[in-house]
């Protein structure tokens, strides 16, 4: 059995967690919540079996973790919506370059909109999404990351994009630039 500083990996490992957790939810709360979930999930992977790579694992389980809060809040909020359809989407807190209020808005709307279409993809193509383009992973290291063929990444990637696009009602090109 390994024994292992949890301290240590903690402050070795825990600004990657942050940073997926918060890129995905863009919120303080949401993500200080991911990131101990991520932890406690490692924890019991650790004492259950030996751990390769733990960059690998911790990014792996703080993009579930986040994408298991996105889909509660997209539950949550049909829930409310139905109750009460005045209600709005809740405010996202997207850091930016001082751009003007009304591109300030827009960018905030997208990227709620984004969040919430993620939370309805299949968790393969969900994670793998996030794994490229909030993580910034390679085909290959998607592939590795979710034990699977190099090819199904990509196949998972395509399909992904496909149903955002569809989700978010983008052109193409338009995509790209939300990626």
């Amino acid at each position: 059995m390994q024994v292992l500083d949890w301290q240590v990996i903690v402050e070795k490992h825990g600004q990657v967690v942050w940073q997926t957790a918060y890129r995905l939810l863009g919120n303080h709360a949401d993500a200080a919540d991911c990131f101990q979930e991520t932890f406690l999930a490692a924890l019991q992977v650790a004492q259950r079996q030996r751990v390769r790579s733990f960059p690998a694992l911790l990014t792996r389980l703080a993009t579930t973790r986040a994408i298991d809060r996105l889909r509660q809040r997209a539950r949550q909020l049909r829930c409310h919506a139905e109750l009460d359809p005045a209600k709005r989407l809740p405010e996202c807190d997207i850091p930016s370059d001082n751009p003007g209020p009304a591109k300030q808005a827009q960018v905030q709307e997208l990227a709620c909109q984004l969040r919430e279409a993620i939370a309805q993809l299949p968790p393969p193509e969900a994670k793998a999404f996030c794994l490229r383009y909030l993580d910034d992973m390679s085909y290959r290291r998607i592939a590795k990351e979710l034990d699977i063929k190099t090819g199904t990444a990509g196949v998972l990637l395509h399909r992904a994009k496909a149903k955002l696009r569809h989700s978010l009602q983008l052109a193409p090109a338009e995509t790209n630039e939300v990626a």
